[in-house]
């Protein structure tokens, strides 16, 4: 009975070393995977989209399969508690991150501080409102690990790809947007405007210190702004309509869009926001010297009162329309619009001094008219722009 006994005991004792050498062979080849984390990280830059997390993440399952991936929600602090859930389902999921961004917006930003908060050697930008095909996912990635692109674009322009439900108004500003972004990038890129798509993580490291970090169409900067060409690739995919939530695409990202063209049309060298400030003053300008003359020529007011009035209703428009557009992911609204103006006013009334001061020298000195007043007005220009910009509009 009693080798009856032990035959059993060193048979189990046999099975239980095969099961554990087995495990410890499972865990040694787990363990180089696992050092090098996944090959694919996914950017989902979000605002107000908490009914949107769980689906997505789902969907992103569903796509990737056994594919190792992780992702990096970049919530510029939405009200509705967007950055908390993901902070809740990360806790029984691993691969699932939150940056969440207190005092700042905006889309490109947020995707740059995505892609560079993760090691993973290849990024895909995608939005969180799943209008974006994620089945695309594992296409990219094959595309991007042969080594043949730094990036690779979802296009709804190329063959097999579409716009979904837009309607034809929409279809053709798209149209056109692109248009004038390939002229400037001098790229056979369709879809310029794409906000999905898959980047070489070296890559966009390289191009980031050019980026404008401003505005929506970070695609298009990447290319603009790369001091090497992209080697790129596009696969189609079909835009799809939004499950829940409101749409981001208001006025500002066409301002966005339009102030980083002409910056990247400049070179660089001009900030986005002073093309648009300068913008405002030139119809500011133009007013003020409409009035000018109407006050002066017309009505019969000294040189020095119609410039005072003409400086006075140039400021109001310079203020409203740089509240409106210049400055508009930080415009004053309500109450603080007025206590914006007042602190427009009184900034520019320094300029003001200036400003009528030089016109009426050069206007006594024997000078034109529209001269003087034209350099009174850029003296008043240059000093309302900074100062504005560190007072009035400060971040």
């Amino acid at each position: 009975m009693t080798d009856v006994v032990r035959e059993r005991d060193d048979a189990e004792l046999i099975l239980t070393r095969d099961a554990l050498d087995k495990r410890k062979r499972a865990d040694r080849r787990a363990a180089p995977a696992a050092a090098h984390g996944p090959a694919l990280a996914i950017v989902a830059p979000t605002f107000k989209e908490a009914a949107n997390i769980r689906p997505l993440l789902a969907k992103l399952d569903a796509a990737l399969g056994e594919e190792p991936f992780e992702v990096i929600f970049v919530d510029d602090n939405s009200p509705d508690g967007t950055a908390d859930l993901v902070r809740e389902i990360a806790q029984t999921r691993p691969n699932l991150r939150c940056i969440q961004r207190i005092g700042r917006r905006g889309l490109a930003s947020a995707c740059i501080e995505g892609i560079m908060a993760t090691a993973a050697p290849f990024v895909a930008v995608i939005d969180a409102d799943m209008q974006h095909d994620e089945r695309l996912l594992t296409d990219m990635l094959a595309a991007m690990k042969t080594g043949a692109y730094d990036v690779v674009v979802g296009s709804r322009y190329v063959q097999g790809g579409g716009m979904g439900d837009w309607s034809p108004a929409r279809i053709r500003i798209s149209e056109f947007a692109s248009a004038i972004g390939r002229r400037i990038l001098r790229a056979d890129l369709t879809d310029p405007m794409s906000g999905f798509f898959m980047v070489r993580r070296a890559f966009f490291q390289a191009a980031v210190p050019h980026l404008s970090n401003e505005g929506f169409k970070i695609l298009f900067d990447l290319f603009a702004s790369s001091p090497t060409t992209p080697r790129f690739k596009e696969l189609p995919y079909e835009f799809r309509s939004r499950e829940h939530g409101e749409s981001k695409l208001d006025a500002k990202v066409a301002l966005d869009y339009v102030q980083l063209v002409l910056s990247k049309l400049t070179g660089g060298t001009i900030p986005p926001r002073f093309i648009f400030f300068a913008a405002v003053g030139l119809g500011g300008l133009i007013l003020h010297m409409t009035v000018l003359w109407l006050a002066n020529r017309l009505a019969g007011e000294s040189f020095a009162a119609a410039q005072v009035s003409a400086t006075a209703v140039a400021i109001i428009f310079n203020y409203t329309f740089n509240n409106a557009i210049t400055y508009r992911d930080r415009r004053r609204l309500g109450w603080r619009f007025f206590t914006g103006l007042l602190s427009f006013g009184l900034i520019c009334s320094i300029g003001a001094i200036g400003d009528v001061g030089v016109a009426n020298a050069l206007f006594h000195g024997h000078s034109t008219w529209w001269l003087a007043g034209a350099a009174g007005a850029m003296v008043g220009a240059v000093w309302n722009y900074a100062m504005s910009s560190a007072f009035t509009w400060k971040a």
